[in-house]
């Protein structure tokens, strides 16, 4: 039986979604160098402004971003805290691949002997 995702895991599990795909990971690394609107995320892409809304809308809903108006324009800020989680779940799995690697030495270093 598998049990529902708690709160934690819907949100990683959105954060991951939200990664997997390379335009929005682009729109994240913009954000990166300061808050901007939709028209100077669309910018660097073959793409129309509702189309970025789009995957602005996504990142919103994994907690990647923040939106504010300031007068006219609305922007959009990188929320980091997101991200720390995600990196932290996968560091969980960093003494898995330690140990990983350790074995393929010691079997490379096994066979070396025997040559």
């Amino acid at each position: 039986m598998v049990s529902k995702p708690s709160g934690y895991e819907d949100a990683l599990n959105g954060v991951f979604a939200a990664l997997a795909d390379p335009t929005r990971r682009a729109i994240l690394g913009e954000l990166r160098q300061g808050d901007a609107t939709v028209a100077q995320l669309a910018a660097p892409f073959s793409m129309s402004q509702p189309a970025v809304s789009k995957h602005l809308k996504v990142l919103e809903q994994a907690g990647l971003i923040s939106r504010s108006r300031q007068a006219t324009a609305r922007f959009s800020h990188l929320e980091a805290a997101p991200l720390r989680e995600a990196v932290g779940w996968l560091m969980d799995y960093r003494s898995y691949w330690a140990e990983s690697f350790d074995r393929l030495d010691d079997v490379l270093d096994e066979l070396r002997a025997e040559s």
